[in-house]
């Protein structure tokens, strides 16, 4: 798995701080990992991007990025807005492609969904993932409402012959309620995938040495963790009501 791109059932469900934690798994298996974000969007030239922000919590990965636009838009409509160039999914996949010669592991990390419009052509990261021949991993929701986009998502992938390698919930709360329990369950179902983790929610903001310290315990073996997603859905199981 050279090439693993990270996509999301939506906005702020979790991607970044899963990407960190994938990175983190596979560097402490002794992995050298390489971290590209297609498009940064809603940050400025001097600010921290995404991918900035995975090396952050991480460690020494080679961050990269293809453009940024200042809106916090979609990387299509961002770009227009901007009068700045778009990126193009060929563009994403040639770059990773070169990144992956001289890392064991590269992540590609999208914005927003699998269907956010890169370009004037409709563009996509799904076309990136498939230039690529990549598996994709999906980080989803926790709670109520998270079945359907999983599920919308996961469909998608396989119309297009794509690989879907598991769903990651993006940020497990510390307090889950009856439908985020249930989701345990449920999630790999809709989605006809295996659950390869769980991040905890505010993991993000912990000292980048305890994120990496704790990264592998989050994420399942195929993630280069020690997540057991069984007995999470054994503990987490609700009793019928």
């Amino acid at each position: 798995m050279p090439v693993l791109v990270i996509t999301g059932t939506g906005t702020e469900v979790g991607k970044t701080v899963t990407t960190a934690a994938v990175a983190a798994a596979a560097l402490a298996a002794g992995r050298s990992v390489a971290v590209l974000k297609a498009a940064q969007t809603g940050v400025r030239p001097d600010e921290r991007g995404d991918a900035d922000e995975v090396a952050r919590l991480a460690g020494p990965v080679t961050a990269a990025e293809l453009a940024r636009y200042p809106e916090p838009l979609a990387p299509g409509t961002a770009a227009r807005r901007a009068g700045m160039a778009p990126v193009h999914p060929h563009e994403v996949a040639d770059r990773a492609a070169k990144l992956a010669v001289e890392h064991d592991l590269v992540l590609v990390e999208g914005a927003g969904g699998l269907l956010v419009r890169f370009d004037a052509a409709g563009g996509t990261l799904a076309d990136a993932a498939g230039l690529l021949g990549a598996p994709v991993l999906v980080v989803a929701q926790a709670g109520l409402g998270t079945l359907n986009t999983t599920e919308l998502t996961a469909l998608e992938l396989r119309r297009r012959g794509l690989e879907l390698a598991g769903v990651v919930i993006g940020s497990w709360p510390g307090s889950p309620d009856l439908a985020t329990r249930c989701n345990v369950t449920d999630l790999p179902e809709v989605a006809a995938a295996p659950l390869l983790g769980a991040i905890p929610c505010g993991a993000g903001a912990l000292p980048p040495a305890d994120f990496r310290k704790a990264a592998p315990e989050w994420l399942a073996p195929r993630l280069d963790g020690t997540w057991d997603a069984e007995a999470f859905r054994v503990r987490m199981a609700p009793q019928p009501g």
